[in-house]
């Protein structure tokens, strides 16, 4: 979509998991359809083999053609399972090229591999944002996701701001309010996907960002435990600010003994001299914010709101 608001060309495919929910995928379909969206599917976006959608090969074409596609937007069906094993083979200077061409690559959850290895790789900035089943084909799409969506396809999107709890900003006192980051490299994503590429030449080598993570389906003890690996590999401590985005559908038990998330980012602020911040928009959730990966933010907070700031990306 051009600054003007024509409709944009969005690309669907399927780089990850088998779609499970058809219904999920031909609503989403036909929401976009109703936001005015001119809409291609990748021949092979239903494929499936056991639980990937379609073998490797499959799916590294559907990236190279939604690459080649010139397409506005090109947007994951699902995440699920299944980039990490083609981080080798994904077609980078491809990607880079209809990058720069302006074509957005938009996802979350296992598309945190493709961005990081992309920006590992090239620089190039790809979008935290939606995927098409989840969000845009649930019973009632949310506001907040298809407004965040809508600027960033008119290339109008130039921040994401949110309230931060009370325990956040007591955490930050005394210096409450202020920039906390500037020209940072904002990256990140899905925790366990971004962990599991720690040690490898796919994990961006990034000083001075900002940091964002969220997971779903995690007990707070397993996202200690992958927060840790990043804390003790020196990865936080590089960073202007962790951002924590939404932790969902876990379940804590009577042996937790009281032991919960808040405890979880209790324990990392002992540890960091960075900012933690939380209640980040961002994660499997319905309200959702769309992120730059690779882009250079600055982060400020004023009276307990946070504000994440990119340049106008316009197009």
């Amino acid at each position: 979509m051009t600054d003007n608001g024509e409709m944009a060309h969005i690309y669907i495919y399927s780089p990850s998991g088998a779609v499970r929910d058809k219904a999920a995928f031909k609503r989403g379909l036909t929401r976009l359809k109703q936001l005015g969206h001119d809409l291609e599917l990748d021949p092979d976006a239903l494929s499936r083999q056991t639980r990937f959608a379609g073998d490797d090969a499959t799916r590294l074409a559907a990236i190279q053609r939604a690459a080649a596609s010139g397409a506005d937007v090109a947007l994951i069906s699902r995440g699920g399972y299944g980039l990490t094993r083609l981080l080798p083979s994904l077609p980078y200077k491809a990607v880079a090229k209809a990058i720069d061409k302006g074509t957005q690559f938009v996802g979350l959850s296992d598309f945190t591999a493709f961005q990081n290895a992309v920006l590992a790789k090239t620089g190039a900035i790809t979008w935290s944002g939606p995927a098409l089943g989840e969000d845009f084909g649930a019973e009632q799409p949310d506001d907040i996701m298809e407004a965040c969506f809508d600027d960033l396809v008119s290339g109008q999107g130039e921040g994401a701001g949110w309230r931060l709890s009370s325990v956040s900003r007591a955490a930050l006192s005394p210096r409450r309010s202020g920039l906390w980051a500037k020209e940072a490299v904002l990256w990140g994503g899905n925790l366990a996907v971004l962990t599991s590429m720690l040690g490898t030449p796919y994990f961006p080598q990034v000083k001075g960002g900002v940091l964002f993570l969220e997971d779903v389906g995690e007990h707070p003890y397993r996202i200690e435990r992958m927060l840790t690996q990043l804390l003790h590999a020196g990865v936080l401590a590089q960073q202007k600010a962790l951002i924590l985005g939404q932790f969902t559908s876990y379940k804590l038990t009577p042996h937790d003994q009281g032991f919960k998330l808040a405890s979880v980012v209790d324990w990392l602020r002992s540890r960091l001299k960075i900012p933690v911040l939380t209640d980040l928009p961002f994660g499997h959730v319905p309200t959702k914010v769309c992120l730059p990966v690779g882009a250079k933010v600055s982060l400020l907070v004023e009276e307990g709101d946070a504000l994440l700031l990119w340049a106008h990306s316009g197009h």
